[in-house]
């Protein structure tokens, strides 16, 4: 079963052409996108809809969604109809289990397909056929029928640290009379044979747990469990591994607890609560795609291009190493940690470019695209990473990679002054001259935060001046090199020579370079980069990838345009969360059929730490906020944000016409207290507890 062509296409507004000439300005502020929602929020947490709602005019709805474990990962293609069985094509992962060609998508990978299923029968009979009632989604999707007087509620979700994807069906009797379930003991398995894979041949199980029979009485639940499991084996020999025969009711506590844990850790409260929800679950997306390699904790990305077991300059270095010291989650932490002490392997002293990524649990490197900017990604991603994390044991333990690539950049100066680079982080599969705006960006966020790490480990103050000097001069090449009218906007060209705009030019606004921070928002909001989809990659083309949208939305409020930036933030969360392809941020469309890459999960919260709340650290025990509370907002607040060693929580308020920041540790002991004209940075220092 193929789900990706009922997936959304990309459209412009639908806005008439009259108003396109006569009312430009009116354009660039129409609501940013016109999906249709749904699904709605789910009373305690996650999202759902009932039959009703989500097929309403249609005889079927389909979608797809990516979920895993440590050893595990899948994309879970569903469809429903009004009345049928749901139709499952289950697409496992298992990062430890190897292809023969063991590169960047070497994981073994199996299609289970609900058509091939063992299913129970009712009274003796098959079961009848089902009614779709509702489906939801949090810590797995969750698909409930009815079967005659038998509701079915049936949950997939990955296993946190077996090899499984689960399924847990609870039958609950509705009707008068009791009833017989029989569930099968059957145990299917399909080798992989020897020849496909590294090192042995591998079995995919698929087998129920609690099989047997069963009478319900009327009113009264049973559970039973479908897993879908692979290990090293071959049919009719002795299975280097054992089956999997998990306890489905653990595993579904440990799920719920996983999910539970994060929910309370940095937990974001605002007047809108699709924002806070959305956030909610992109912690967990970001958090569940981290593998247990036999190279360490690797947060494979996932996708349909199976990114997993495996680490990037930008994904890993650039997008999630940042974030997850604010979450605090410590495998996510060490996570981190394994990606800077690979990439620190490949440090030499003729300054030869970093690999673009580590493949295949370190066995080998992709370099594919040449030089895409990735020193400067490293340095960018490290130096925020260990000022934010607080410790100076993980500090010293990086240093050297900083210093490595920020002395690899500055060897790639030109003339101009900006960074060379062979490409970006797009691969060629756009434009990127020899030299790109990104990869300058990054350059230059790097040297600014190099510059208060370089002090907080006591450094000789001469090395902050020349990283603070090199900033200063950076920042001034970018606007001379790439500042340019394009289009009629007074904003960036994204590369040397060329005239169209690309959605990357957000990139400096995001990293507190404002100069051209009118004309490039209203470029990125304008007809010729937004979509209904969000940002197009370029104006002439229909490709997008949610990361730029996600940097853009970022960028909106670090540039001070609240309003602006609310309003298109609301609707994307409600497009991604509610509308046709949920619950998360994508990676791209059409290439890759709007996987749900976890790192655009994490680049939705940051939109938030650093956007609305405006954090940039500063030292080990202090960073800068520049809150942005939309107009119609009274309050927002991040409880037990991590970082800057402690647990804090972060209270944003209106006081008048100025903005009330208060800071507190998890004893409540006020760390902070003032209230500064809207727009004002808070310079903000903490002596937190860790508890």
């Amino acid at each position: 079963m193929s789900i990706d062509s009922n997936l959304p296409t990309v459209m412009t507004p639908n806005i008439p052409r009259i108003l396109t000439i006569a009312f430009p300005i009116l354009l660039a502020a129409a609501p940013s996108l016109t999906a249709e929602e749904h699904w709605t929020l789910g009373a305690e947490s996650g999202i759902s809809a009932d039959a009703v709602t989500l097929l309403a005019g249609k005889d079927e709805y389909s979608d797809h969604i990516e979920m895993g474990g440590r050893t595990v990962d899948a994309i879970i293609e569903w469809k429903v109809s009004a009345t049928g069985a749901p139709e499952l094509n289950r697409i496992v992962r298992f990062p430890l289990l190897r292809q023969k060609k063991d590169d960047t998508h070497g994981s073994v990978k199996h299609a289970f397909h609900s058509g091939d299923d063992p299913l129970p029968s009712l009274d003796g009979k098959p079961l009848p056929d089902q009614k779709l009632v509702r489906v939801s989604i949090r810590e797995g999707l969750t698909i409930t029928t009815l079967a005659g007087t038998l509701e079915i509620r049936r949950t997939v979700f990955a296993s946190t640290a077996s090899a499984a994807i689960l399924e847990r069906w609870e039958f609950r009797n509705t009707g008068d009379s009791p009833l017989v379930i029989s569930i099968p003991r059957t145990v299917e398995e399909v080798e992989i044979p020897a020849a496909d894979g590294k090192w042995a041949p591998h079995l995919m199980r698929t087998e129920w747990i609690g099989a047997g029979e069963f009478s319900i009485a009327p009113g009264s639940t049973m559970p039973a469990g479908l897993v879908f499991s692979g290990r090293e084996g071959a049919v009719g020999a002795v299975p280097a591994d054992a089956a999997l025969f998990p306890d489905i009711g653990a595993e579904w506590a440990a799920r719920k607890a996983l999910a539970d844990r994060l929910d309370s850790a940095m937990k974001l409260t605002t007047p809108d609560p699709a924002l806070n929800r959305m956030f909610a679950m992109a912690k967990l997306r970001t958090v569940e795609s981290i593998n247990a390699t036999r190279g360490g904790l690797m947060q494979g990305p996932g996708g349909r291009n199976s990114y997993l077991a495996s680490m990037w300059c930008n994904d890993n270095a650039e997008y999630m190493a940042p974030f997850h010291p604010y979450l605090g989650d410590p495998a996510g932490i060490e996570s981190a940690r394994v990606t800077f002490a690979w990439f620190a392997k490949h440090m030499n002293p003729d300054f030869n470019p970093l690999p673009s990524s580590i493949i295949a649990e370190g066995r080998g490197i992709w370099n594919g695209a040449g030089d895409r900017g990735d020193a400067a990604m490293v340095a960018q991603g490290a130096t925020r990473f260990a000022l934010t994390c607080g410790d100076r044991e993980i500090a010293n333990e990086v240093w050297p990679l900083i210093e490595w690539c920020l002395e690899y950049c500055d060897r790639k100066k030109t003339a101009d002054g900006v960074i060379a680079s062979d490409s970006d982080e797009l691969e060629n599969r756009f434009s990127a001259g020899k030299t790109n705006l990104a990869t300058s960006s990054l350059a230059y966020d790097a040297l600014v935060s190099a510059t208060h790490l370089s002090r907080e480990l006591g450094l000789p103050d001469e090395r902050a001046k020349i990283y603070q000097k090199r900033a200063e001069e950076l920042r001034a090449a970018i606007e001379k090199h790439f500042g340019a009218t394009v289009s009629g906007f007074e904003t960036y060209r994204y590369h040397e020579g060329l005239e169209n705009l690309r959605a990357w030019i957000c990139l400096p606004l995001a990293y507190g370079i404002t100069d051209r921070a009118k004309g490039t928002l209203d470029a990125v909001y304008s007809p010729e980069l937004w979509t209904s989809d969000g940002l197009r990659t370029d104006a002439k083309d229909k490709t997008f990838w949610d990361r730029s949208t996600l940097f853009a939305l970022r960028a909106t409020f670090i540039a001070g345009d609240t309003e602006r930036g609310i309003q298109y933030l609301d609707s994307f969360t409600r497009q991604r969360l509610l509308g046709s392809h949920v619950p998360y941020a994508v990676e791209a469309f059409p290439e890759h059929g709007m996987s749900h890459l976890s790192g655009e999960s994490c680049l939705y919260a940051r939109i938030f730490i650093e956007g609305m709340f405006g954090l940039r650290p500063t030292g080990f025990r202090s960073f800068a906020a520049t809150p942005r509370l939309p107009d119609g907002w009274a309050s927002m607040r991040i409880g037990r944000l991590h970082g800057y060693g402690g647990i804090h929580t972060l209270d944003v308020s209106r006081s008048g016409h100025a903005i009330r920041l208060v800071v507190t540790d998890t004893r409540e002991n006020v760390l902070y207290d003032q209230t500064m004209p809207v727009g004002a940075e808070h310079a903000v220092t903490v002596t937190g507890n860790r508890d």
